[in-house]
């Protein structure tokens, strides 16, 4: 009888691949577990068993694997399932989810390489010019690879030249599998066996009188060895002793010491003494047991608790229900600034049993954390990380945190699978059948709506711990400010008085402006010209600290222009302005005091967000001015004033959600002020103060502002009374861009109608010299969103069987919003 498997490999294919294994390889593997496996002519990919099989494909030959990778399934059942969920809902194939779930290393690429026959004479006659000129190349280079081949022979199919040499026994091919994991190696010392008894040991030490290095680092072994009761790393030893590499290596040589190696974790702990059990008030207490109650009827809990209300307590009195249990839980937030504060926060409770899972970290440490994880370590109970963590391969999971439920930072714009993180939460829950808890203090206008028709269990907190007040928010008006000459730069005398006032108590201050760069227009007085992105349909932004232009799209940059491009005029101005113009102009009004800066160009880096909120924890920053990472549940203690810039950015932006998105936005960043005694204060400048939603900030009224943009969002037919699919067309020929779109959005309004809006470009319609247009398609509550999406997968398969649209790409976004 035939064997065969089924894989998934790591491309955007829809259908897994059937290969060829023998029966003791089909009793052995299981689904889960990795392959290497021959795709195409030349390449060789690992892939993942879905299942194990005996039937054989009828369109082709299958073929047989390379080798086998793993001993023990790295992908668990529950996991696969959760995959092609995933790929269903999100219309995207299973191999793009691998590559979205599974840390790169775990997934081998090959290289094919070619290498001369040794034994090879061959008659250079009978060579053609291309493989002469290849034999030539190898006689002095040992070996060579495809794309360098590409290069040699200025031609795009070289497969034919080496097959050809292969015939004739000129060359070998050679695929190159590269492991990418490695795991990390610490060299360890011990007193060698001979020196066990006491009598030798003291001999020892008589014969290292005459080199008291090597007697201090032996005598250093011993305390550290007495301390630890095991072997010492040589690191320690080094330091301890004070003795240099050689000494260490002269011990070994001698054979007075051991040497060996021994695996360890990157990741490692500091230990800490671990805090006392959290106490809560009678309001943390009364919403624990109200979350509680009801998961005993719902999985899903909405935790609605004002800024500052002491949520992380009552998530920490849950994880330690569930860890005692011996389960999982699974932490996610918005936003790898926040992981830094909440890490030290949870180690203090909970120890070594913390892991960490996002992309600041290095691939070698994500796979530590994955195997962790996988093999449900007791170092790996309680998972913090970003959207990401979602996919990792939980055995026994218990609850799922979603902190700061309503980000949109949850949602994962490209590559594909385009998911939610926050909807895959409930979905997993269901998966593992555990409890899955959204907390926030502005919820999502969905999760607010699920909790209102009885979908999800709500729970409100709306007092902040301590019985503090919450902070006093005040609009100014700057229109009325910059007509009676009132403002310096873009501060107001109203917020630059509370600065000064705020520094002279010794209190700190934060400042948010929703954009980076010193400004994001260059403009000529004369023409008008500002200089434009050529790769992008946007305007430069001028970043001051290295006097350049920038596009942060792409990435393009230059530098600054003395002269108008256009027309040669030198008068150039600024219009607009981001956190590095702030900066400057606080450096100018307030040159005694430190100011700090957080945004995209100062967190690179792996602790980049650390450092900052460190310093301004420790109070070596007085003002922060920074982007939305300000506003993300980060919790400082000595900050009483926060300054909103410009509340119009946010508000006059193309999207329905625009409202929902400044009102949490100014909210969360208002709660950021006075969180300990005194109540904080906020000041929201804008050109517009009657405007509906500075106003419903200002009152705190969230209640208001759902009511208010839900009746919207029905009149218009938007979230959560209607599903969204948007289609974006991509192509670097702007005229098959438009046909392809129009073509398309006439297909998709003969089955769907009026449902289908536009093709319409969107705000930046070129991005990296590629054209983009959208197509936006409405589903009705009553209508079944799986028939929609094979209606549209069909339309999708007749549209890519047309020649000139070949070239095009779908980009398909599910819940794009």
């Amino acid at each position: 009888m035939s064997h065969f498997i089924n894989v998934i490999l790591p491309l955007p294919l829809e259908k897994h691949f059937t290969y060829a294994v023998s029966g003791a390889e089909a009793d052995f593997l299981q689904p889960g577990m990795r392959v290497a496996v021959p795709f195409g002519k030349s390449k060789v990919y690992t892939g993942i068993i879905s299942k194990i099989h005996g039937e054989a494909p009828q369109l082709y030959e299958a073929k047989p694997i390379e080798q086998i990778l793993d001993e023990q399934p790295v992908v668990t059942q529950k996991q696969l399932k959760f995959w092609k969920w995933i790929a269903s809902y999100y219309m995207c194939a299973e191999g793009e989810v691998l590559r979205a779930a599974i840390p790169s290393a775990f997934l081998l690429e090959s290289e094919t390489v070619v290498q001369l026959n040794k034994e090879a004479k061959p008659d250079e006659a009978t060579l053609s010019d291309d493989e002469f000129l290849l034999f030539e190349a190898l006689q002095s280079q040992s070996s060579l690879k495809i794309q360098e081949i590409v290069q040699l022979l200025d031609r795009k199919t070289v497969l034919s030249v080496i097959n050809s040499l292969v015939e004739k026994k000129v060359v070998v091919v050679n695929q190159e599998i590269y492991e990418q994991y490695k795991p990390k190696m610490e060299r360890y010392v011990q007193l060698h066996a001979v020196y066990s008894e006491e009598a030798k040991m003291h001999e020892l030490l008589d014969n290292l009188d005459r080199a008291p290095k090597q007697r201090e680092v032996v005598l250093t072994l011993f305390s550290l060895a007495a301390k630890t009761k095991k072997h010492v790393k040589v690191s320690e030893l080094s330091k301890a002793s004070k003795a240099s590499a050689t000494t260490i290596k002269s011990l070994i040589d001698k054979q007075v010491l051991e040497e060996f190696h021994l695996q360890t974790q990157r990741m490692q702990y500091e230990e800490k003494e671990i805090s006392a059990a959290v106490e809560l008030n009678e309001f943390q207490e009364k919403a624990l047991d109200e979350v509680q109650q009801s998961f005993e009827s719902e999985n899903v809990c909405l935790l609605h608790g004002v800024t500052s209300s002491g949520k992380t307590e009552i998530y920490v009195k849950l994880i330690e229900n569930v860890i005692s249990e011996g389960k999982q839980v699974l932490f996610l937030l918005p936003e790898i600034a926040l992981t830094a504060q909440l890490i030290s926060r949870l180690q203090n409770y909970f120890g070594e049993q913390v892991a960490v899972y996002h992309s600041k970290y290095s691939v070698n440490e994500r796979v530590e954390v994955y195997q962790n994880i996988l093999a449900n370590n007791k170092n790996a109970r309680v998972v913090v990380g970003v959207r990401s963590s979602i996919f990792l391969p939980f055995q026994e999971l218990g609850l799922i945190v979603v902190d700061e439920e309503h980000e949109s930072t949850f949602k994962q714009y490209d590559p594909a699978p385009r998911y939610n993180a926050r909807d895959l939460a409930v979905v997993l829950g269901n998966l593992h059948k555990c409890n899955v808890l959204l907390g926030s203090a502005t919820p999502a206008l969905e999760s607010y709506f699920n909790a209102d028709h009885h979908k999800y269990k709500l729970v409100n907190l709306n007092r902040r711990f301590g019985n503090v007040l919450l902070p006093k928010i005040e609009v100014v008006d700057i229109k009325e400010k910059y007509r009676k000459k009132r403002m310096k730069g873009h501060f107001s005398d109203r917020l630059e008085e509370e600065i000064r006032e705020t520094l002279g108590n010794g209190e700190q201050v934060i400042l948010f402006q929703n954009r980076r760069g010193f400004s994001p227009i260059l403009e000529c007085n004369t023409c008008g010209q500002s200089p434009q992105c050529p790769n992008c349909d946007v305007s430069l932004t001028f970043h001051s600290h290295n006097n350049q232009l920038r596009c942060h799209y792409c990435g393009y940059h230059m530098a600054l222009q003395q002269k108008c491009m256009a027309c040669g005029s030198p008068e150039l101005s600024t219009k607009g302005f981001g956190t590095e113009q702030v900066e400057t102009e606080l450096k100018a009004l307030f040159p005694e005091h430190k100011i700090g800066r957080m945004d995209l160009d100062t967190t690179r880096g792996k602790h980049g967000y650390e450092k900052i909120i460190t310093a301004f924890e420790k109070r070596e920053i007085d003002v922060l001015v920074g982007t939305q990472m300000l506003t993300k549940g980060l919790d400082f203690r000595n900050v009483r004033l926060v300054g909103i810039m410009n509340a119009d950015t946010l508000l006059n932006f193309p999207d329905f959600r625009a409202h929902e998105r400044s009102f949490q936005l100014m909210l969360q960043v208002a709660g950021r002020a006075g969180r300990t005694k005194e109540q904080g204060l906020v000041l929201v400048q804008t050109y517009n103060p009657h405007h509906r939603i500075v106003q419903q900030v200002s009152t705190n009224n969230y209640v208001e502002m759902y009511e208010e943009q839900l009746e919207e969002r029905r009149q218009y037919k938007y979230p959560p009374f209607f599903r969204l699919i948007r289609i974006t067309l991509k192509g670097r020929d702007f005229s098959r861009v438009n046909e392809g779109a129009d073509w398309l959005a006439k297909g998709l309004k003969q089955v769907f109608g009026e449902h289908v809006l536009g093709p319409e470009f969107p705000p930046v319609a070129r991005i990296r010299n590629e054209y983009y247009k959208n197509i936006l398609v409405k589903i009705p509550q009553e209508q079944s969103v799986t028939r929609t999406k094979k209606v549209m997968e069909k339309i999708f398969t007749s549209f890519r069987a047309i020649g000139p649209y070949r070239s095009l790409r779908l980009v398909i976004n599910v819940d794009p919003y």
